[in-house]
């Protein structure tokens, strides 16, 4: 990883600096809308990211996203399973909470490995079994970390902060409320 890969600390301190001034600038708003592609394949694209009370303008991409489930569990494995994109949003904030974390510790990270299993029994989704659950039963994550000059303890903490502070592992660890609407077409 070179120098301009690194998050830089001052860049972080700003963040926390702006938000902790004008708190309501930490309310972001990601959307995601999916069109069905037939049977469970599914299309969507990112859309509007609101933060406070207002659209980001400069946020422009858009990104799309499919998601299929694999051929034994009744797809056609065309893309990645919403299981497989849990495990991707995990790992991606890890990352995103590791380093950041790490910039503003002054611990230099020069590489990463973030990898994340989740068991699921299908039997609940299937309504075959009323005690399976129908999400996952566990989510594992293994961090593999290299940062030369920075003991195991340290290093632990560092852990520790990520667990703390990953907004995608608080949101699976919580429980969180989903409202459901209905648009008739």
């Amino acid at each position: 990883m070179t120098e301009n890969e690194m998050i830089d600390p001052l860049a972080v301190e700003a963040t926390i600096d702006a938000v902790h001034s004008d708190p309501k600038i930490a309310r972001v708003t990601f959307s995601v809308v999916g069109e069905w592609a037939g049977g469970f394949r599914i299309d969507s694209t990112t859309g509007q990211l609101r933060q406070g009370a207002a659209t980001d303008v400069t946020r422009t991409g858009r990104f799309a996203m499919s998601s299929d489930e694999p051929t034994s569990l009744l797809g056609t494995d065309t893309a990645a399973s919403p299981g497989e994109y849990i495990a991707q949003a995990l790992v991606g904030c890890y990352t995103a909470t590791l380093v950041a974390s790490a910039a503003a510790e002054r611990i230099a990270v020069r590489s990463m490995t973030v990898g994340v299993e989740i068991d699921f029994d299908v039997r609940g989704f299937l309504g075959l079994e009323t005690d399976a659950p129908v999400g996952a039963s566990e989510v594992r994550v293994q961090v593999t970390l290299d940062a030369p000059g920075h003991g195991p303890e340290e290093l632990r903490e560092l852990i520790a902060l990520v667990e703390s502070r990953s907004p995608i592992r608080d949101t699976l660890v919580r429980a969180v409320p989903v409202a459901t609407t209905l648009q008739i077409a």
